[in-house]
C-alpha cells in the first residue's frame, strides 16, 4: 500500500511508520518538525526510520517537511502519489498547553485537519484515519467511555479541536465519501513518548533524584495504553477502513496516578519524591476505554500491562542513555 502518514516523526508516527515499512509498504511522512519539544528528538526519529527501510522487504520511505497550516504544501503532498490510505496525526498535543494558546489548536488541530479534508476531497478513495483523543469525553461520569457516550463536558481547548476533527470527517464523508475512521487514543506511553508527558516527564524526575510535580491528591486515573497497543488498532483500522467509523483504543484499565508513579520508581530502581500541587484547568479525573467495538469490528486486543509496559519503556531508556 501507499501511505502518507502525517505527523510521522513524532512518537505515535514515527513507530507506525516503521510498523507500516517492516510489512512491505510504501510511506510518507509530513512533518512540520515544530518546537513543541525539542525538534532533534523527531530529527532522530526519523534516523530510525530511514534506517528500518534499509532492511530486506522493506517498503520505501520519503519525508515531507511542511506544516497543515500551508495548504498549498498539503494539497501538493497529498497529490503527489497514488495513496490508498491516510494516516492523520499531525496535530497540537497536550491539554494544558491548549488552555494556554487555544487560537493556535484551532489553526492546527481545525483548520489543519480542513485542509486535508480538503486535499482529499479530489480523490475520496482514499482511506483516512484520523487521530483522535480520549480526551472529546472530558469529565464523563458514564464508565467505562463508549463510542455512543454524549460528549457534553469537554474541558480543554484539545479536546474541543479533536471533536471538531471528528465531526469535519462525519461532515466530508457524508458528502464526498471519504472513507473514514476516527480513532480515540487512552494515554499513549511507551519509547520515543513526548518528554512533557507523565511519564516521560516523572522518569526523568525519578532519575535526577528530583520532585515530581502532581496535580491533585493523586488520585486521578487513567486508562495508559502502550504505543504496540495503539500500533496493532491503527494497523487494523487502516486495513479495515470503510464507511465511517469510531472506535476507542486503550488498554481497557485503569492506573490510579500514585500507583504509577510507584511502578515506575521500582522499575527505575530509585525513590520518588512527590510534590503536590492544586489541580490543573483542563485535567479529568478519569479515562477509561471500552474496546468491544474495536475489539468486534477491528479484532483489536490490548495485552500490555502497565508494569510491563513501564519496564519497557525504562529499559529503552536505559539503552537510549548508554549509547
Amino acid at each position: 500500500m501507499e501511505i502518507l502518514v502525517t505527523g510521522g516523526a513524532g512518537f505515535i508516527g514515527s513507530h507506525l511508520t516503521e510498523r507500516l515499512l517492516g510489512r512491505g509498504d510504501s510511506v510518507v511522512v509530513f512533518d512540520n518538525f515544530n518546537d513543541f519539544y525539542d525538534p532533534a528528538l523527531k530529527e532522530h526519529n526519523v534516523a530510525s526510520i530511514q534506517a528500518a527501510a534499509q532492511r530486506p522487504g522493506s517498503g520505501t520511505f520519503a519525508l515531507v517537511r511542511g506544516d497543515l497550516r500551508e495548504r498549498a504544501a498539503l494539497e501538493s503532498c497529498v497529490r503527489s502519489r497514488p495513496f490508498d490510505a491516510v494516516v492523520h496525526l499531525a496535530a497540537m498535543a497536550g491539554v494544558r498547553p491548549s488552555v494556554k494558546d487555544p487560537v493556535l489548536y484551532d489553526q492546527v488541530n481545525c483548520i489543519g485537519t480542513l485542509h486535508l479534508l480538503e486535499a482529499m476531497r479530489a480523490r475520496p478513495e482514499i482511506r483516512l484515519i484520523f487521530g483522535s483523543s480520549s480526551s472529546v469525553y472530558g469529565a464523563n461520569t458514564k464508565v467505562p467511555f463508549a463510542e455512543t457516550d454524549p460528549l457534553e463536558r469537554m474541558v480543554s481547548p484539545y479536546a474541543v479541536s479533536k471533536r471538531s476533527g471528528e465531526l469535519y470527517a462525519a461532515c466530508f464523508h457524508q458528502l464526498y465519501g471519504i472513507p473514514i475512521t476516527c480513532l480515540r487514543f487512552f494515554t499513549v506511553y511507551g519509547p520515543r513518548q513526548r518528554p512533557e508527558m507523565a511519564i516521560a516527564k516523572f522518569a526523568a524526575l525519578i532519575e535526577q533524584g528530583k520532585d515530581l510535580p502532581i496535580y491533585g491528591d493523586g488520585s486521578t486515573r487513567r486508562d495508559y495504553t502502550y504505543v504496540d497497543d495503539i500500533l496493532d488498532g491503527i494497523v487494523r483500522a487502516i486495513d479495515r477502513c470503510s464507511g465511517f467509523e469510531i472506535y476507542n483504543l486503550g488498554e481497557s484499565s485503569t492506573v490510579e496516578l500514585r500507583r504509577l508513579v510507584d511502578v515506575l520508581a521500582q522499575a527505575i530502581g530509585k525513590p520518588a519524591h512527590v510534590k503536590h500541587l492544586p489541580p490543573e484547568p483542563g485535567d479529568v479525573p478519569l479515562t477509561y476505554a471500552d474496546v468491544s467495538k474495536a475489539r468486534t469490528q477491528l479484532g483489536y486486543e490490548p495485552r500490555t500491562t502497565i508494569e510491563d509496559g513501564v519496564a519497557r519503556y525504562v529499559e529503552w531508556r536505559r539503552r537510549l542513555s548508554s549509547r
